[in-house]
């Protein structure tokens, strides 16, 4: 049995002319004279540009692998009888009397949320850039935690540096601005710091100039294992990218490779991240220096590495007494990845969370600190974050999403551009249209009043999303009994298959709950 499609896909824009061999992913007859459809085709005439989804700065991606065990391989636990959380009276215990609030960072600094669910890692992709206005608002508005990705500054073509530090970048401060306008009181804006990112001093430029309260010490994600990348469409840019530090494929000052731009057989380079490479002592100490620096809030971002690299992330988040760690696990997606890597690297979702909970168990039982903990990796609906907070619970405070909110602004922002073409963006007809169109925006105009006209249609989309989201989780939670998040437990879940079971230590659906029932029965 194969759990992932090899040699074609439409991430690559890739397709095989008849049936493919399981194992290779070559067609079963490949024959002379085709013009290159599959990916080892393609290679052929264009290389490594194949390696990624396509096409770059217009898609998100995620894994098209079917691993063996996910969530959709659990069902929540029903009941019919009282409620926690709350009078066990049918006039109280409905569901939108569900709160759905949570805190994370440590003892003294909490950062409280409406909603158990934020947006991570919108870093420097062009789909992330173009579609931050939306997120900012929309995230802000919801009360939740909103993540700038690594290497906003270091790609800002307008940002400004002085003995390699940068002084200025319009665009980190766009972004920032954006999330404080709109911010509530209710969660707040982290700046992710990657190797470039440290050597670059955005941290300090973030805190200090921009009134930025978290940093995000970023270690990896599971969509890739190596740095983060963008592409570059001009020699100019490239070569911008590589006196900034970065590595740059090819390399932009060759001759050759200069040639071959002009001759159009190089069409766009590659600017990638370096690897981190981690120590206690070093982490630790850029922990207390972040603090130093006015972080209010410092965290942790990990990638789908190894049990004992995931135990570093544990152990090391724990002595530093960091206020959130943020696990995200294989299978999840990304705006640039490699395609391969981000189907055939690293632990899954629902693997690397069962690990999680043993490992953070372990140092809970020793009465060791414990961060707030977040878990990401594909979740994109309700019965995700209900199964991901259960699952690790009582260790899970929130879930991360990405590729999700991204997917809701880019929806709602094409609505709004067709509706704008259609009536005009001030006119009766658009306000009707959007009011029409987004079921959320009826009770978002009545909760903004005139700063209603401010908020742009991305950032309606992805509040809408978020409204259905917190309806959905609520009438789940209802369902278990359960009337407030700190209530769910590994007890709400029960596993469908053998080795779910096995996978989670979550008891398998013929044994889950039968003590109690042979208790019933007598």
């Amino acid at each position: 049995m194969t759990f992932s499609r090899v040699n074609a896909s439409p991430a690559t824009a890739t397709a095989t002319r008849v049936a493919p061999s399981p194992i290779s992913g070559l067609c079963v007859i490949c024959i002379d004279g085709c013009p290159g459809y599959c990916e080892v085709g393609r290679s052929a005439l264009r290389g490594r540009e194949v390696i990624y989804p396509q096409p770059f700065g217009k898609v998100t991606a995620g894994a098209e692998k079917d691993y063996p065990v996910d969530f959709s391989h659990f069902n929540i636990q029903g009941s019919c009888v009282g409620a926690v959380g709350i009078e066990a009276d049918p006039d109280k215990a409905v569901f939108a009397a569900v709160d759905l609030s949570t805190e994370i960072g440590a003892e003294g600094r909490k950062i409280k949320m409406k909603v158990p669910f934020f947006t991570g890692a919108l870093g420097s992709t062009e789909i992330a850039r173009v579609n931050w206005e939306g997120a900012a608002i929309a995230v802000a508005i919801c009360g939740a935690v909103l993540v700038c990705g690594e290497n906003v500054c270091g790609m800002d073509p307008a940002a400004e540096f002085k003995n390699g530090k940068v002084m200025r970048s319009p665009e980190l401060e766009r972004r920032v601005k954006l999330y404080q306008a709109w911010y509530d009181g209710h969660g707040a804006l982290l700046v992710q710091a990657n190797v470039e990112d440290t050597r670059l001093g955005v941290a300090e430029y973030a805190v200090e100039k921009l009134g930025v309260e978290g940093i995000e010490i970023k270690w990896g994600q599971g969509a890739k294992d190596i740095g983060g990348e963008v592409k570059l469409p001009t020699l100019e840019r490239a070569q911008q990218l590589k006196n900034r530090g970065y590595i740059v494929h090819p390399d932009p000052d060759n001759h050759y490779v200069q040639e071959a731009y002009r001759l159009g057989g190089i069409t766009e380079f590659e600017r990638h991240s370096r690897l981190g490479m981690v120590d206690k002592e070093t982490f630790l100490k850029e922990v207390e220096r972040l603090k130093k620096i006015g972080a209010k809030y410092v965290t942790l971002k990990t990638g789908a590495y190894k049990a004992s690299d995931l135990a570093r992330a544990v152990k090391f988040a724990s002595e530093a007494k960091i206020d959130l760690l943020t696990v995200d696990g294989a299978g999840g997606g990304t705006g640039m990845s490699p395609w391969r890597m981000m189907n055939e690297w690293g632990i899954p979702t629902v693997y690397i969370e069962s690990l999680l909970y043993k490992f953070l168990k372990r140092l809970d039982e020793k009465g060791e600190f414990i961060p707030s903990c977040a878990i990401a990796g594909g979740i994109a609906l309700e019965d995700h974050i209900f199964k991901a907070i259960a699952l690790g619970a009582p260790y899970i405070d929130a879930v991360c999403m990405g590729r999700a909110t991204l997917t809701a602004a880019m929806v709602g922002k094409t609505q709004g551009q067709l509706m704008q073409e259609t009536y005009g963006k001030r006119s009766r007809e658009y306000r009707e249209a959007l009011l029409r169109t987004f079921i959320g925006a009826e009770q978002l105009e009545e909760k903004l009043g005139d700063d209603f006209e401010k908020v742009p249609p991305a950032a309606v989309g992805i509040y809408t999303y978020y409204d259905r989201l917190a309806t959905g989780l609520r009438q789940l939670m209802a369902g278990a009994r359960k009337f407030a998040l700190n209530y769910l437990d590994r007890s709400d879940l029960m596993a469908l298959t053998r080795e779910a079971a096995e996978v989670s230590g979550i008891p398998y659906v013929m044994e889950a709950d039968m003590e109690e029932a042979e208790r019933i029965l007598g």
